[in-house]
């Protein structure tokens, strides 16, 4: 008897590999308890109130403790996720709801958490990119009021891809790796958290999947491919034994990056925490490309000293001695808000003071950052380029590099988020002594599309041609000025798309180090002028599908390196 036909679903691939296994699809989610349902009279209700808090300070405990067990960006947003279920605003409102409604304490938490997402929503930005975990906290609460298992990933014995409409960065930053080998969600977009974590975790990962619940069958085998976004539904048994072939290889990064033909392309690791340097280091990557300074200033009243400052950065240095390291400067407001930045409430933070801005309202808080990052760079041999993020004038470009120079930090240069900053690449250039292309927020104020929110995942692409067109204007500045442009954003560890920024002038691609024996692979069979003649494929292309799908079909390599 032949076998059946494979159905093929296409996403958006965020984390690549190959994966073959059988498909476990998530439980439906905790239920919303009946509207209504009160406790019956003569009932204690300050006592009934009180279970509220017990609950929250469980939840709170287990978050925390995994916190604990996980690194970098898992562990943050563990973290982030256990003051959302401590949250007094959250508690004090069930509490209240118990005692002055009388609502049994999972429905006074599940109303209550429903005001607070309507109130996150509102507000846009940071505030709605939590809406997703403050749901999964209320379904936390509401499984220990009523005596459930935590929502999670269900028990299998065997090693299964997971399947589901949607997943909360929680319970991506906890998986088991060794258990599950790949997600596919049907929402999500390529810059959620979802995603993020997905990459750092090195787990294939295809999301925006829609249908893919509806199409695979419980236990049954699925095909991942997390490079080209594909799921296919009951492979063959050629397709199942090539991706186990391409499964079984390893590969690593030698520690420079280059094109076929030797052009020298850097290949760099983010940095999101100090913790983060040495693993980045031993990945062969060349230098930072990214250095997040926020993780010194969350979850604080006020800024951390120079010298608290000062001994972070030099973790970070010290593990990549002689070699380069770009710090950006602190990212505050929108999607990071902090205490002691706060200002007026802003009906759109995402378009509001963030980013470089904050400056104006607070110098102190940037002069003390440059402080601090000259002290450490004096301290150490890495080489220390500093730069700003949301940059939009050439005036705000200038002052920044001023206040490096004042500094005594020679090398300055600029974050390119938004459109004006890339348009007008060359005169900020003239100043500026490099760019680095932030894709994520580039493609969301190009496309106008918010980068979590699934239902415009299509548009929060970077494959748009659009956006594209925005990176090649970046480098026909840098190209001007004789200047260094360089990608930092989740696009530079798409080894596919990676050609093409190379193809457009990048010079350096800053990334997940898990990244970089993929795309170092890819680029050293692809000789400079292939990568220049796919660039502009896709820039003449009509939607990111369309580009994406001309430049994988001009690398056939791809196939045989399992990209």
């Amino acid at each position: 008897m032949s076998q059946p036909s494979p159905t093929v679903i296409t996403g958006i691939g965020v984390s690549p590999g190959r994966v073959v296994a059988p498909a476990v699809l998530m439980p439906d989610p905790i239920a919303e308890p009946p509207s209504g349902r009160r406790l019956p009279p003569g009932t204690d209700y300050a006592a009934e109130a009180k279970r509220v808090g017990a609950a929250s300070e469980v939840v709170r405990a287990a978050l925390d403790a995994a916190a604990d067990r996980a690194q970098g960006d898992s562990a943050d947003l563990l973290h982030a996720t256990a003051a959302i279920a401590a949250d007094p605003t959250l508690v004090a409102d069930a509490e209240q709801r118990v005692v002055d409604d009388r609502l049994v304490p999972e429905r006074a938490v599940w109303e209550a958490a429903e005001a607070v997402a309507a109130q996150f929503e509102a507000l846009g930005g940071y505030f709605a990119e939590r809406v997703r975990d403050i749901a999964d906290v209320r379904d936390r609460l509401v499984a220990e009021l009523t005596g459930r298992a935590a929502p999670g990933v269900p028990a299998h014995e065997a090693p299964f891809v997971l399947v589901a409409g949607d997943l909360a960065p929680a319970i991506v930053a906890t998986l088991d790796t060794d258990r599950v080998l790949a997600i596919v969600t049907g929402a999500g977009g390529p810059t959620s958290h979802t995603a993020i974590l997905a990459r750092s975790r090195g787990i294939p990962a295809v999301v925006a999947a829609r249908g893919v619940e509806a199409a695979v069958v419980a236990e049954g085998l699925v095909l991942v491919d997390g490079a080209a976004g594909t799921v296919t539904v009951g492979p063959t048994d050629e397709q199942v034994a090539a991706a186990l072939a391409l499964a079984a290889q390893v590969r690593t990064f030698d520690g420079r990056g280059h094109t076929a033909d030797g052009h020298h392309v850097e290949l760099l690791a983010n940095v999101g925490d100090p913790s983060d340097a040495a693993p980045a280091a031993a990945a062969g990557a060349e230098g930072v490309g990214l250095f997040r300074t926020e993780f010194g200033f969350l979850d604080r009243e006020e800024a951390p000293s120079i010298d608290e400052q000062v001994t972070a950065y030099r973790r970070v240095l010290a593990a990549f001695p002689g070699r380069k390291v770009v710090v950006r400067t602190l990212d505050a407001g929108a999607d990071k808000p902090l205490p002691f930045l706060a200002g007026d409430p802003e009906v759109n933070p995402a378009l509001g003071v963030r980013g470089l801005r904050t400056a104006a309202r607070h110098p102190e808080v940037l002069e003390d950052q440059l402080a601090a990052i000259a002290r450490a760079a004096a301290a150490e041999t890495a080489e220390v380029w500093v730069m700003a993020p949301m940059v939009s004038t050439v005036d705000e470009a200038q002052q920044f590099v001023a206040a490096c120079a004042a500094h005594g930090l020679p090398v300055a240069g600029v974050m390119i988020e938004v459109p004006s900053a890339a348009l007008l690449a060359g005169p900020i250039l003239a100043h500026a002594a490099f760019a680095s292309i932030g894709t994520n927020d580039l493609t969301q104020y190009a496309m106008a599309a918010d980068r979590l929110l699934g239902a415009v995942a299509e548009l929060s692409d970077p494959w748009q041609p659009a956006v594209l067109h925005l990176v090649a204007a970046t480098c026909a500045g840098g190209a001007q000025q004789d200047r260094p442009v360089g990608v930092c954003g989740e696009a530079a560890a798409n080894p596919a798309l990676a050609v093409v920024l190379v193809g457009l002038g990048v010079t350096s691609l800053s990334m997940t180090p898990r990244a970089l024996p993929d795309v170092a692979a890819l680029l050293a069979v692809t000789p400079l002028d292939e990568c220049r003649r796919l660039a502009q494929l896709a820039l003449a292309a009509s939607s990111a599908a369309d580009a994406r799908a001309v430049v994988r079909a001009g690398l056939p390599v791809l196939e045989e390196l399992g990209l």
